[in-house]
């Protein structure tokens, strides 16, 4: 099949896609923050005018070409149209999730120093952040005047301001600045350019690729935080291949998810391993495959945000109607995009209980993509095949820098080669083993794995976080479903493993979380008393 050929803009993605002729409706799990007024349902003419406001917004509020206009707003799609508008103007718009904890939220706008800051009242509430740009737009209610010390601009100021032609940087110029997770710390802001993450990423998967892109008659569905920058390349790349609908779940909860899902049975679903986490019971309880009517269509099932465990996999996989479902999982970082993929299938997810799960095995680099090589942590030399060591990956879809961080993003470098800061084994054939993030190494084995097999062996187990501690035994973390643990059964799941301390038994939202929904493992230490010292140096973070 032909490849997509034509060149995706941020700035003019809904026009020119509602000029080519698409006819995408996009359905959301609830109104759009920014336009509520616009109910559920948009097709690309729709969102390309909301966009063509929004940059007038933006204008009116005195951002021009080369701005940092940082938006912080709870997770819904309309962060993706509101970075459209910021670059249709020529400014760079810097997503950053409602899940950051107000003194990180501080410490990224001072790096940012943003002209604008674009807010709701529930972020904006804070006048200690409103002060950290000359001026802040709301994007819900009145206000007037100044408040902590920044110009305060609400929407009715605002709008009807025409917005100016659009401008398109260089290819290599920051396009768009989106921040890590921050599992271990304070989220690096990573920067990227049209080329590394529109001609690189979403170019690439525009490309009508077998099994992987959406068909005219595909029902795309997707469900993460739309703060990070997949959201950017997922909405991009699937709007330019022109499905016939896209479903946007704003929220983790089934009781958002579920209606939307119900009524348009998607064929395709991505979303965030703990979101699909938090899906899984509502699936599993149905007594049967397909019973909720959700998944009955879905022929396959993309998850790249974070580690996914097998139980996960294989109740979705059984959800399913379709006579050969996939799970695509995928593994990159923010700073490169994906790196390898593997399909998962019904039979490599047959065996149960086993030491070593199929989930650790994320398969090969992207062919012609990128490269991957393992290096010692300390010497950062070459290692032999087969053998555990520090991730560092070659690809042409690298970040330009980190903002504020310039150092660290050159510590990270070596030579051709960018430092993962994930630790991992290359098979002699080449596929990669994750084993952690180097900042929770354990010295044998991998907390990850261990997670994988406690919830395969652990029915009643939602989550599982093994928490490692130099010198004593690991910490378990478990939620389970019913705020319960067997004793019995925790002992017979853990008779072949490395002795752990005594399991802790918490509920999901005692669980600190990032906009992602990966797991925050220092802040957990620290809630839990557990030592904040680890295996790893954290240098590679």
């Amino acid at each position: 099949m032909a490849p997509f050929s034509r060149r995706i803009e941020l700035g003019t993605l809904f026009e020119d896609v509602a000029e080519r002729g698409r006819t995408t409706t996009v359905h959301l799990s609830r109104p759009l923050d920014i336009a509520p007024g616009l109910g559920t349902a948009l097709d690309p003419p729709a969102a390309a005018r909301l966009v063509l406001d929004a940059a007038g917004w933006f204008a009116a509020a005195g951002a021009v070409p080369g701005d940092r206009i940082a938006i912080v707003k709870r997770n819904h799609w309309d962060l993706v149209l509101l970075c459209c508008a910021a670059a249709r103007i020529g400014a760079v718009p810097v997503p950053l999730s409602a899940h950051l904890d107000p003194d990180v939220l501080e410490i990224l706008l001072k790096r940012l120093d943003p002209a604008l800051l674009v807010a709701d009242s529930a972020r904006a509430a804070d006048g200690a952040l409103t002060c950290l740009a000359s001026r802040t737009l709301l994007l819900d209610g009145r206000t007037g005047g100044a408040e902590g010390g920044g110009k305060v601009l609400s929407l009715d100021d605002v709008r009807g301001h025409a917005a100016p032609a659009p401008r398109r940087p260089p290819v290599d110029d920051p396009l768009v600045i989106l921040h890590t997770s921050g599992t271990t710390g304070v989220p690096k802001l990573v920067v990227h350019s049209t080329r590394t993450l529109l001609r690189r990423l979403a170019g690439f998967e525009a490309h009508r690729w077998p099994v992987l892109a959406s068909r005219p008659g595909d029902v795309v569905a997707g469900a993460f935080s739309f703060a990070h920058g997949r959201a950017l390349a997922w909405t991009a790349s699937v709007m330019a291949l022109g499905p016939e609908k896209l479903l946007v779940v704003s929220g983790s909860g089934w009781d958002e998810a579920r209606p939307l899902l119900e009524r348009y049975r998607p064929t395709t679903v991505e979303a965030q391993p703990s979101t699909f986490v938090r899906w899984r019971p509502h699936v599993r309880a149905q007594d049967g495959p397909a019973r909720t009517g959700a998944f009955d269509r879905v022929r396959l099932y993309i998850s790249t945000f974070d580690a996914v465990h097998p139980p996960t996999v294989r109740t979705f996989l059984n959800a399913t109607a379709h006579p050969r479902p996939i799970w695509l999982q995928g593994w990159g970082q923010t700073e490169t995009g994906p790196l390898t993929f593997r399909f998962l299938t019904r039979r490599a997810m047959r065996a149960e209980r086993e030491r070593h799960p199929t989930t650790r095995d994320l398969g090969r680099p992207v062919p012609g993509r990128s490269r991957l090589r393992v290096v010692d942590r300390d010497t950062l030399r070459p290692v032999p095949r087969g053998t555990a060591g520090l991730l560092v990956c070659g690809t042409k879809a690298l970040c330009l820098d980190y903002v504020g961080e310039p150092q660290r993003y050159r510590r990270k470098l070596a030579g051709k080669w960018f430092i993962t800061g994930d630790v991992g084994v290359l098979t002699r054939g080449g596929r990669l083993l994750l084993l952690d993030r180097e900042a929770d190494v354990l010295p044998e084995g991998s907390c990850v794995e261990l997670e994988d097999v406690l919830e395969d062996r652990l029915p009643g187990v939602a989550e599982c976080v093994v928490l490692g501690v130099p010198g004593g035994r690991c910490v378990p973390v478990l939620v389970t479903e019913d705020g319960r643990l067997d004793p019995v059964l925790w002992r017979e799941a853990t008779a072949d493993l490395p002795e752990f301390a005594d399991p802790v038994v918490v509920p999901w939202d005692r669980i600190p979380r990032t906009g992602t929904g990966k797991v925050r493992r220092a802040a957990l230490r620290e809630r839990l008393g557990v030592t904040p010292e680890t295996y790893g140096t954290g240098k590679w973070t």
